[in-house]
This record gives C-alpha cells, sequence and structure tokens, in this order.
C-alpha cells in the first residue's frame, strides 16, 4: 500500500538542473508526487517534494544518491516522521550543537590542545576506542583549576542554524535532547539556555580543593550509551523510535543514528556520512528543521 514520503534537497543554492534530476530519479522509482514545498532561509535553500510510494525509503535513496554533490544534498524522510504526531530530535554536541571539540577547548589549559586534538579526532574516525581515548584525553586535565569550566563555558559556539532549529522543534511541541561524550558541566548551561528537554554527558572529577582529578566520574557516555540515550527518552516522550531524528558526526554517534528514525550526519567524518540516512555537508545545523512535516 503506498505510504506518503518526503524527499528533501537542500544546499546553499539549489540549481534546477539539480531539483529536475531528483525528482525525475524518484518519478523512475514508480513515485507519485503529489505536494511540491519549497523553503529554506537566507542561508540555504530547501525544497521538498512529497510522494506517494509503495517501496522503502532505502529504493528512494539509492535513486537519488548518484545526483548528490558535497554541496547538494538529499533527505528521504520516511512516513512516520512525515506524518502527525510528536517527534524527538537528539544531537551529538561537539562539532554538532556546538562548533568545538570542549576537550580541546579545555586540554589547551593544560598546554596540550595539539596532542589532544588528534587523538579526538582519531577517536571521531573511529579508529581508536573511544572510551580509552576519553579516559587518556582527561588525564591531561589532572590539576587544572575548576574555574576553567566557567572559562570554557564563556567561550562555547553553538552551530548557525542550533538556536533556530531547537526553537522550532519544541514550538512544534517536540521533544529536543542532547547526548555528548563531552561533560555535563559544559552541556549543562547550554540545555538550560536551549530548554532542552532531555541532556546527558559525561561527568568529570573534581577534587575537594577544587580541581579536575583528571578523571570520570561514573560510566561513561560512548556510542552505546548513546543509543540507549534516544531509546529512553524516546519512551518517556511518548515518541515511537521511527519518529527519532538523530544528528551527529563521530564514530561515537553510529549506533545512535542507526536507530533513529532518521540518522543525519553532519559535516560528519567519512564512515559516518556513508552509514547515515542522510548527510548535510553545509555548516547550518538548521537543514534539519526540514526533515519532519509537523
Amino acid at each position: 500500500m503506498p505510504r506518503e514520503f518526503g524527499v528533501v534537497s537542500y544546499g546553499v543554492q539549489l540549481p534546477d538542473e539539480f531539483l529536475i534530476a531528483v525528482q525525475g530519479a524518484v518519478q523512475n522509482t514508480g513515485a507519485h508526487i503529489i505536494e511540491l514545498e519549497n523553503s529554506g532561509s537566507p542561508r540555504f535553500q530547501a525544497s521538498t517534494v512529497f510522494v506517494s510510494f509503495d517501496g522503502d525509503a532505502a529504493a528512494l535513496r539509492d535513486a537519488v544518491r548518484p545526483h548528490l554533490t558535497g554541496d547538494l544534498g538529499c533527505a528521504v524522510v520516511p512516513p512516520p516522521l512525515v506524518g502527525e504526531g510528536r517527534k524527538l530530535l537528539i544531537m551529538d554536541v561537539d562539532s554538532t550543537l556546538i562548533r568545538q571539540e570542549v576537550i580541546e577547548l579545555l586540554a589547551a589549559h593544560a598546554g596540550r590542545e595539539a596532542e589532544v586534538a588528534a587523538v579526538t579526532e582519531a577517536a571521531m574516525r573511529g579508529e581508536i576506542d573511544f572510551t580509552q581515548s576519553l579516559q587518556s584525553r582527561v588525564a591531561v586535565l589532572k590539576g587544572l583549576p575548576v574555574s576553567v569550566l566557567a572559562e570554557v563555558g564563556s567561550v562555547i559556539e553553538l552551530s548557525d542554524g542550533a538556536e533556530e532549529l531547537v526553537r522550532h522543534y519544541l514550538a512544534a511541541g517536540h521533544a529536543v535532547a542532547a547526548v555528548s561524550g563531552g561533560f555535563t558541566q559544559l552541556l549543562d548551561p547550554l540545555a538550560v539556555q536551549l530548554s532542552l528537554t532531555f541532556a546527558e554527558a559525561n561527568v568529570l572529577g573534581v577534587s575537594d580543593d577544587g580541581h579536575l582529578t583528571g578523571e570520570v566520574v561514573g560510566a561513561v557516555v560512548d556510542r552505546a550509551a548513546k543509543e540507549r540515550a534516544l531509546r529512553r527518552w524516546a519512551a518517556e516522550a511518548g515518541v515511537p523510535v521511527e519518529r527519532t531524528i538523530a544528528v551527529g558526526d563521530g564514530a561515537n554517534d553510529l549506533d545512535m543514528l542507526g536507530a533513529a528514525g532518521l540518522g543525519v550526519a553532519f559535516n560528519a567524518k567519512p564512515a559516518v556520512r556513508s552509514a547515515a540516512d542522510a548527510a548535510i555537508d553545509v555548516p547550518y545545523l538548521d537543514v534539519v528543521k526540514h526533515f519532519s512535516r509537523h
């Protein structure tokens, strides 16, 4: 039985020939176009074709894939996200919700930024174990005064469009969450600032004399924990997993992206980009607001 899908094209500019190619590829699958919606912002353009199709999202993705380039993307939005009902948007934090990697900002205070950045990059590519890499990176912070947390917090920058994206989903009655391999001492203020529904991150140890211990307190928020958070928060919000959108950039986001109704790679590492349902290669996080209809 045919169901309604959304096929969202996006880019800084959307050439007519690209839109024509995407629509032709969609129609060649046997899908029937029922509505066209052009939208976007001053920074990017978006064009959504709503189609009736008796196949699955994978068939539509395969059809449009040959037409995609680094500047021009296309997301196939499955029926549960096109239809009505509350949704959950869950995002990674470092290099997704925010522009920076917090661990590197902290390491700069210990004079170890370049060393830590190299380990972070390898971990995000999936080349080394995330938990071990996190513990080794946090260890270099030992002895720093706890005041560095406020200093780093003051220079964190949200990604372009992040605030607009969160506001859009919350205003529509959806739940918005952030889950991070970073640190709750820095995520919590952001969660309050953005009125996030849920937030979770690692806890940095702090000694009685007000210095970082160089350790993570409690269980590490790794890729498996991120998927568990998605499922737990979806249940708490009364949202079926099929109506969730997950956004991330690194290897520790892969389980979360795979479990979501739509997994989105945001300026991501190659392994993540190839595994995700959709990839955004422009620096505007609010492209994601076009990935659900209501």
